[in-house]
Order: C-alpha cells, then sequence, then structure tokens
C-alpha cells in the first residue's frame, strides 16, 4: 500500500493528519507509545505519573483515587478567538470535546500578582497603575480596538509596517511596568526582542486577546475537560472518519530513503511505503539542530493559588524583566472542575526556557507563588528545530513544544508545515466547506 502521508502520533501530527485525511489524502499513522500524543499526552491514573518521574514513593492517600487524575506532561490553554479553537470548528472536532473557561488571567509586578487588564474598564480599575498611567493606557486600548489595518484613518499617525511597537508605546506615553504586561500578558511575547519591529503583528496580538475575552468574559482562555490528551484523540477520530489508519505501539526501525528522498519506514521487519513523512524531532535526530531547553515543575497542590479570587482555573505570566531574565516564566493552573485531580486538588505547572546551569533557581519566584506544594516533578527537555525545510526530502519535523502556556506558537508551526508540504496557505475556510460536504452546516460550537 503506498501512502500519501505517514506521521509519528504528537499533536501538532495529529492535527495534520486530520487535516490532511480531510483533503483527501491517504494517512496511516504509527506511533511507539501506547497511547496518543507523545509529549503532549496527559497521564493517568497518578501512579503512573509517579513512575514516570522514577520517585520512589507511590501517591499517599490524601491525593485521592489514581484514576482521578488527567495530568498535561506540557500545559497549554486555547485562545477563546485563536486559531487553535478555528481548527477545532472547522474541522468539527469541538463535537468530541467539552471546554471551560479559564477563570482568570493574571500578571506579576514586584513580588505581587494582580489580575491583568484588558479592557477599558478593567485598566480605570486596576491597581497595577496610577491614575494618569491608566487613562494613557486607556487610550492606548481604545486605539487598539478601533485599529484596522485596511482602513488608515484609524491609523493616528502609525505606520503598521514601519512605525515600530517601542514608538508606539512612546507615542502613548505608557511606563515600563505597563509595557511589560501589554507586550508579556496581552501580546503574549516570550522577549522584548517585538519592540524594535513594525508594530503591526503586536497591535493583533493584543486585539485577538482582546476579542477572545470578550467572548467568555472571565479570560481569554479555554482548557478541556480530562486534559489536553483529550486533543489528538478528537483529530485522530477526524482522521478515522476519512479513512486514516492507527498503529500504536509500533517502534519505528528505519526511515527508508531513496534519491535522498522519504519512500517509507521500516517497523518490526515490515516496510510501509509513503510519499511524505511528518514527525517530531525525536525520531530524525540526525536533521535536527538543539535550539535550547525548557524546564517544567508539575506541582499538586491542596488550595488555590494565592490572590487569583481562589480561581479553580488561571494563567500568571512573569515578565522577565521583574525578575532580571531574557525570556517570561508562566504558571498555568487547572483542577479538579476540570476532571483532571481529585476533589479539592490543584494542578499548577511552571515552565520557562533555561537560561543558566541552574534552572530550578530561574524558576523560584514562580514557585514561591505556588507554596505550599504537595508534590513537584521536574522535567527538562531539550528543544530540538529542524535543520532544513523538508521539501527536498520530503521529511517534515516539527518543533518542540516552547513554554508558553498557549497554543499559538504551535499553530505557526502547523500552518508552517502546512504550507512546505503543499505548496499553498493553510486556508480556514475551505476547511470548512470540505467539512460541511461531509457534516452539512452544523456548526460545531465551543
Amino acid at each position: 500500500m503506498l501512502i500519501h502521508i505517514l506521521p509519528f502520533i504528537l499533536f501538532k501530527e495529529c492535527i495534520l493528519s486530520g487535516i490532511m485525511s480531510v483533503n483527501g489524502k491517504k494517512v496511516l499513522h504509527m506511533d511507539r507509545n501506547p497511547y496518543y500524543g507523545g509529549e503532549s499526552s496527559s497521564i493517568t491514573p497518578l501512579e503512573e505519573l509517579y513512575k514516570r518521574f522514577e520517585l520512589p514513593d507511590s501517591p499517599p492517600e490524601s491525593m485521592g483515587r489514581g484514576r482521578d487524575w488527567n495530568v498535561d506532561l506540557i500545559p497549554k490553554f486555547l485562545m477563546a478567538n485563536g486559531q487553535l479553537v478555528k481548527m477545532l470548528l472547522y474541522t468539527e472536532v469541538t463535537r468530541y470535546l467539552d471546554f471551560k473557561v479559564v477563570e482568570g488571567s493574571f500578571v506579576y509586578k514586584g513580588g505581587k500578582i494582580y489580575k491583568v487588564p484588558s479592557t477599558e474598564t478593567e485598566a480605570l480599575a486596576s491597581n497595577l497603575m496610577g491614575m494618569f498611567e491608566k487613562r494613557r493606557f486607556r487610550k492606548f486600548l481604545v486605539f487598539v480596538a478601533n485599529f484596522d489595518e485596511n482602513d488608515p484613518k484609524t491609523f493616528e499617525g502609525v505606520d503598521p509596517k514601519v512605525t515600530t511597537m517601542r514608538d508606539v508605546y512612546k507615542k502613548f506615553d505608557l511606563g515600563q511596568d505597563v509595557i511589560d504586561f501589554t507586550g508579556h500578558a496581552l501580546a503574549l511575547y516570550r522577549t522584548d526582542n517585538y519592540l524594535d519591529v513594525p508594530c503591526l503583528e503586536t497591535i493583533n496580538r493584543i486585539k485577538l486577546y482582546s476579542e477572545s475575552l470578550a467572548r467568555y468574559g472571565k479570560s481569554p482562555y479555554l482548557y478541556p475537560l480530562y486534559g489536553l490528551g483529550e486533543l489528538p484523540q478528537g483529530f485522530a477520530r477526524l482522521s478515522a472518519i476519512y479513512g486514516g489508519t492507527y498503529m500504536l505501539n509500533k517502534p519505528v526501525e528505519e526511515i527508508v530513503m531513496e534519491d535522498g528522498h522519504v519512500v517509507g519506514v521500516k517497523s518490526e521487519g515490515e516496510v510501509a511505503r509513503c510519499k511524505q513523512l511528518i514527525c517530531d524531532p525525536s525520531y530524525i535526530q540526525d536533521r535536527v539542530r538543539k535550539a535550547g531547553q525548557v524546564i517544567r515543575v508539575i506541582c499538586i497542590l491542596s488550595h488555590p493559588i494565592k490572590n487569583t479570587n481562589d480561581a479553580n482555573s488561571c494563567q500568571i505570566i512573569i515578565p522577565q524583566n521583574q525578575v532580571n531574565r531574557k525570556s517570561d516564566i508562566y504558571v498555568c493552573m487547572i483542577s479538579y472542575a476540570h476532571n483532571v485531580a481529585a476533589q479539592g486538588k490543584y494542578i499548577a505547572i511552571v515552565s520557562t526556557t533555561v537560561e543558566t546551569s541552574e534552572p530550578e533557581a530561574e524558576i523560584e519566584p514562580a514557585l514561591e507563588l505556588l507554596e505550599p506544594i504537595d508534590q513537584k516533578f521536574v522535567s527538562l527537555s531539550d528543544l530540538y528545530e529542524p535543520t532544513d525545510d523538508g521539501t527536498e526530502s520530503q521529511i517534515f519535523a516539527s518543533s518542540a513544544y516552547d513554554a508558553t502556556t498557549h497554543f499559538e506558537t504551535t499553530c505557526n508551526d502547523i500552518k508552517d508545515i502546512y504550507k512546505r508540504m503543499t505548496g499553498s496557505d493553510f486556508d480556514f475556510e475551505n476547511m470548512k466547506r470540505k467539512q460541511n460536504d461531509v457534516f452539512g452546516e452544523d456548526d460545531g460550537g465551543v
């Protein structure tokens, strides 16, 4: 059997296989693991998490039943108006999933956390700023809300393709603390490199945050019940509807090449022939390079995080400048309310890009916010990225997951791989039309 595309099943690969199946490609999935999603899976029961991190003891009785836990290895939230939600809606994968709105988004300043203001009303009520700063920030938010890149009348003297974001902040006379939370908690940048490039992307990122917030009110983020492991399974089901085939527990012995491009994959003595291959970096170590490291610490708590109004889910961003770093520290917290923990228990996951030889010391400011912590699980992950674009070999490697707590960078990678594979941009509307041919016009709701 000649297969068009053979993905190894991580989350990004599951999405791409679902999309490619809808596009009429013949898809075979193989995974060396006994479960979907690879590193982006959710671990259950809790005993399995203890084993994975090689802890000597079993979970204490105070942790409740092990099967009540679904713990994400790589925590991320969905922007309510973001790219992944559009992919879920347009591919109808929403029919397999239930979501809850995350209860709050917070930012760290001077050792304390504050709710992120993203509307004019919140800006005027926020304790993050003084009175005059609030007025200037409110004017900035009005400018962003009214901004339309196709209508020069809304530019107010800003050239979105030339004026830097640093100059836009100067125009509104915003101070450093406001710049910190605007760039990192609203536009969701990990570093300050964005300040000296044209402002269009940053303005659109802030608009996305505000529009996502407007959909549900509490925060711009969504999270699936039973954990992120439900997402790759949803896209796997989509692929199966369109004829995709799955093989779990399938070791990969060799990627078979002819004349510089992939023609198949050998597993347990058999070769599955293919025209294209999608995989995560771990399958092709000779075609990727190390681009850094991420530290993630899973923390089990018996209490909500202080100063979050007892939220049962939230995100906290610690901007780099607040803790003298080059990149932000992220905290995302979910709980029993999402069917991922035993009754009364919370899971907070801290992540950041490693900058020193003592990564655990780097995340200390975040861990202090979570005290007391019942149990910690620490992991260090190497960040790999492909060394070529795959157009010659037809092997398309995804990039490793970064430290961010949202899926926008993940979706950018998916769209980039799609374009390299097909030669055309990913078209949300085209995907929706193809789905309507099968399921009818009924739109899946989040």
